[in-house]
């Protein structure tokens, strides 16, 4: 089984203009509503990739209502701690035809101590051996930073899987408690390491690095770029095939999602990161932060090239 626990889940909301302009009013030609946050994005795409998964957070009033309503309609369960405040919208402003956009997220409600307890006992009444937990996104106020550590040591000791997919003192701290996969941007992996440039050789420092640390599987994504995957015994490159970008929100966590449907199905390291880089290019060519459909990713699967590194760590 598949969970996801999204900790700081959003209303996206993407405005399309004709063009970005600074200090006029901008008319939209289109509007995307989607049910948004890391989790909820990895969850939506393991469900068009056929994937049964369930999705835990915090939710609250209107829009909180509206992203359960909408989980449920796509087929994904939920298992949500209902808290005091209303649940953050996140805003993007997208050219027509072009890649530049505006992105504003709202930090998020204050989730109090007894909020966070609740999810603490859910995620420990559910975890079992082998389950994968991703953990994914930011971390609303009022949750301390080491709140992705603690989860991890709960869901690692039941024998579970977790999986990390977040920034700054969050990934920091959830890294000591050796997560069985994380997934970093390159920028997030530079501040994770302390080791800055995208060369062969400073990348494969940041996988040496984080494996040291005592992560079993690293993914390291890089948008249009080359992405890596690792295990410690094999360095793989992805190189992702060409698309025309719409939007690149969420791309990342369908990448994510791609990997973990191949690795639920019992395939080897190559193939499941050629469905996650398959999955991220398709969902980065969609408008807003809808997931694409199971066709679109396998189309895309096809041009993907996959090259193992021989220097590897």
């Amino acid at each position: 089984m598949i969970y996801t626990v999204t900790l700081n889940p959003a209303v996206d909301r993407e405005y399309v203009v004709p063009n970005l302009i600074a200090n006029t009013v901008l008319r939209a030609s289109e509007v995307h509503i989607d049910y948004g946050g890391k989790g909820f994005n990895v969850s939506r795409m393991l469900t068009t990739l056929g994937v049964r998964n369930t999705a835990l957070g915090f939710i609250g009033s209107n829009a909180g209502a509206f992203l359960e309503k909408g989980m449920a309609s796509l087929g994904i369960a939920t298992d949500f701690v209902h808290i005091a405040h209303e649940t953050r919208t996140n805003t993007t402003i997208v050219e027509t035809g072009g890649v530049d956009h505006y992105k504003v997220n709202e930090s998020g409600p204050i989730i109090s101590a007894a909020e966070c307890d609740l999810l603490l006992e859910k995620v420990e009444s559910r975890v079992k051996t082998d389950d994968f937990w991703v953990l994914a996104g930011s971390l609303p106020p009022g949750i301390p930073a080491d709140f992705y550590r603690t989860l991890i040591m709960i869901i690692q000791s039941a024998g579970g899987k977790a999986i990390l997919d977040s920034s700054g003192d969050a990934l920091m701290a959830g890294v000591q408690a050796k997560p069985y996969l994380i997934k970093p941007n390159v920028f997030e992996a530079n501040s994770l390491t302390g080791i800055t440039g995208k060369s062969r050789a400073n990348l494969l420092a940041m996988l040496e690095n984080i494996h040291g640390n005592g992560v079993a599987l690293v993914v390291i994504s890089a948008g249009r770029d080359v992405s890596l995957f690792s295990d410690s015994n094999k360095v793989l490159y992805g190189y992702p095939p060409q698309i025309e970008e719409a939007n690149p929100v969420g791309a990342g966590d369908a990448m994510l999602a791609g990997v973990l449907f191949g690795l639920v199905n019992g395939m080897d390291m190559a193939e499941s990161f050629a469905w996650g880089i398959a999955a991220g290019s398709a969902a980065a060519s969609k408008t807003g932060t809808s997931m694409p459909a199971m066709q679109e990713v396998q189309l895309l699967k096809e041009k993907v090239l996959i090259e193992e590194i021989q220097d590897a760590v």
